[in-house]
């Protein structure tokens, strides 16, 4: 099987303090628009898209600076699919950095207000929807489906001809790779890894029931998996001045870009459990970059972040 990233080495002196091994698997370079997690989780419901000829085009659901509707607005384009995004917020938000992207890759965007948005697991509302657009097949927020599963899966697979590893961590949104994780891990035999999720909303308890949900019947019963929901930071997209100084510090001392709604929470949680003293000494630690990196460009947008400090995202003002 063809490796998509590379592993990479990191050094830090809390590393060598705390005697870990740690290593980072650069999702994030898979693709430089399709990066990560998204890449993985579209795979194979794009797959399913063109197979079926019942099937005309995709629509998904998303925020309006949503990093799955940026990467599935891309790769419907690259593959010319029609694509539809549900947007939770107003239309103004047309012009924003991500959905100007998703709109000049020929996305569709119909907005719909917080109450309607709500409804977007609704069988109900999912139904109303199959029938005004018959044609489409619609992938969940986040692209956390059955068909993500495998698409992470292989990132195990990845792994386990690139290293050994004790304990594989990664930041959880909607749950989906941290599923495909468990289930690739599951696939390959391994009963001695610890996959650990970083919950990167407040309350996120829920989550557990709905990895386990998309788990398939031979991984149910796969236990070497948590995910731990007190990293949040205050919420989703929501962190300090501090934990931002902390994350810009990390990536000057390794070299490696993180963004502060997903892998950077991830990179803090990890710092946090070193000073916490819950990795034992000569643990071997991967983390998963899930990539995200476009959100950057609005939060910079946006003023929460300060350009001259990030790598800023290209526009399709300036392509």
């Amino acid at each position: 099987m063809t490796i998509l990233s590379d592993l990479q080495q990191l050094h830090h002196p809390l590393f060598s303090q705390h005697n870990v091994q740690v290593k980072i698997k650069r999702d994030d370079l898979i693709h430089p628009i399709i990066s990560g997690n998204k890449w993985r989780k579209l795979k194979y419901n794009l797959v399913h898209a063109k197979k079926h000829r019942n099937i005309n085009g995709v629509l998904s659901f998303g925020g309006s600076y949503s990093n799955h509707i940026h990467a599935l607005a891309f790769a419907c384009y690259q593959q010319n699919i029609p694509c539809i995004g549900v947007i939770r917020g107003e239309a103004i938000y047309a012009n924003n950095f991500t959905l100007s992207w998703a709109r000049h890759w020929g996305m569709k965007l119909i907005f719909v207000d917080r109450k309607t948005y709500k409804c977007r697991h609704d069988s109900q509302y999912i139904t109303l929807l199959q029938q005004e657009y018959p044609a489409y097949f619609i992938v969940p927020e986040g692209g956390s489906n059955e068909l993500a599963v495998p698409g992470v899966a292989e990132v195990i697979t990845e792994l386990n001809q690139q290293t050994e590893f004790d304990t594989l961590m990664t930041p959880v949104g909607s749950g989906g790779t941290l599923a495909g994780l468990i289930a690739g891990d599951k696939s390959n035999g391994n009963t001695d890894h610890k996959i650990l999720g970083i919950a990167v909303l407040k309350g996120a308890d829920y989550l557990v029931n709905d990895v386990k949900a998309l788990l398939p019947v031979q991984a149910k019963k796969h236990n070497n998996w948590q995910i731990l929901t007190n990293f949040h930071r205050g919420g989703y997209a929501k962190f300090s001045s501090d934990d931002v100084m902390r994350i810009m510090e990390f990536s000057q001392t390794t070299g490696v870009d993180f963004e502060p709604v997903y892998s950077g929470k991830m990179v803090l949680a990890l710092l946090d459990l070193l000073e916490q003293g819950y990795f034992k000494a000569g643990e071997k630690i991967v983390l998963l970059h899930t990539g995200g990196m476009q959100g950057l460009g609005g939060m910079i947008e946006r003023g929460i972040l300060n350009a001259k400090d990030w790598a800023t995202p290209k526009s399709c003002d300036n392509e």
